[in-house]
């Protein structure tokens, strides 16, 4: 995803920086409020917790679908163990030397999606960057895994991928047919509309800076594609907008939080919205962050579902070609959900 030569953010921690270089500064209404824009006597909301394993799972998906559009599962079949190894293994190349991570980069010839360690993802060169680096790996389908591009030098890193790739589309495609049935539409119905799954892995670091009150390590934003599986370490950042406000997303070690994106958002025709989500940065501890995108195919033709149009509720998006999407995400910037808005049928 690497678009053009950008210094490693991780360079410039280890290098002592102080201050933050300006390419990285936000806008000051984007920046972090440290309150969380929150009165200092409201009670704090917080992201649902759905037991996949409990009696009614199915309902309490369906709820935070409609209610927040993020949620953590828990009992959810990713055994805790393949959680640890990929968040172990991500940890263990981003500490490796720089001259040996640099071995595997991103190549800017092959644009925004190219597979690789980066630090850069948009397409304008005068965008604010994230204070962040990545690796993105291309997991499904399975013709375009290839781990020769992942990381040799962490023991049992590529193997850790494959595993992790492959538990996550079982309970990605578990999640879709709860969401379908929720809605009574056929079980498979999303998972159709999505066609052949197109999954990305990318493991986000975030390193400590030096002036994290102007800085972001992801710019609000909601997922381009279906669905998305995230885990996280302890440290904290990750925030989810609700009611107009940012709500921090505490890690839990055995869950797996599930994030709606805006494919999903057009097939229900709005009923489930996409999570505008975000990471704040601190001054003393890096972070570490597993996103999964489920996606579909660059060719795919994603339209509402008709049985979700009615009087009460009318068609909200047009028609997409998913690859013209993602071009317009990365071409524009994600800003919010400017992109999807940007497909609103006027009534």
């Amino acid at each position: 995803m690497e678009t053009a030569a950008a210094p490693r953010v991780q360079a410039l921690a280890d290098a002592g920086v102080t201050r933050l270089p300006a390419q990285y500064v936000q806008p000051p209404d984007l920046r972090p409020d440290p309150t969380g824009g929150l009165p200092a006597a409201a009670s704090p909301l917080s992201v649902p917790v759905v037991d996949l394993s409990a009696a009614g799972a199915d309902d309490a998906v369906c709820r935070a679908c409609a209610e927040w559009g993020a949620f953590h599962v828990v009992n959810h079949g990713v055994p805790t163990g393949l959680l640890d190894a990929m968040r172990g293994a991500g940890l263990a190349f981003f500490r490796s030397p720089m001259e040996e991570k640099l071995r595997f980069a991103c190549d800017p010839a092959r644009g925004a999606a190219a597979e690789g360690y980066g630090s850069r993802m948009l397409a304008n060169d005068d965008s604010v960057l994230d204070w962040r680096d990545y690796f993105d790996h291309h997991t499904l389908p399975e013709s375009r895994r290839n781990p020769t591009r992942w990381p040799d030098f962490v023991p049992g890193y590529r193997d850790t991928v494959v595993k992790y790739s492959n538990s996550t589309k079982d309970l990605a495609r578990r999640l879709l047919r709860v969401i379908s049935e929720s809605l009574s539409l056929p079980p498979s119905y999303i998972e159709e509309a999505v066609g052949e799954v197109y999954q990305n892995i990318t493991v986000s670091y975030y390193s400590p800076c030096p002036q994290p009150d102007l800085a972001l390590g992801l710019q609000s934003h909601s997922d381009m594609g279906a669905i998305t599986l995230l885990i996280q370490d302890d440290v904290g950042g990750l925030e989810v907008l609700k009611d107009e406000r940012w709500i921090p997303v505490p890690s839990l070690p055995d869950g797996i939080l599930v994030i709606l994106s805006d494919q999903t958002e057009i097939i229900t025709n709005g009923r489930y919205k996409s999570a505008v989500h975000r990471a704040i940065v601190n001054a003393d501890r890096a972070r570490l962050s597993v996103a999964t995108f489920y996606d579909p195919s660059k060719s795919r033709k994603i339209c509402t579902a008709p049985q979700l149009v009615c009087k009460e509720h009318p068609h909200k998006y047009r028609d997409v070609i998913y690859g013209d999407y993602v071009s317009s995400w990365y071409s524009k910037g994600p800003d919010g959900k400017r992109n999807i808005d940007a497909l609103l049928i006027e009534q």
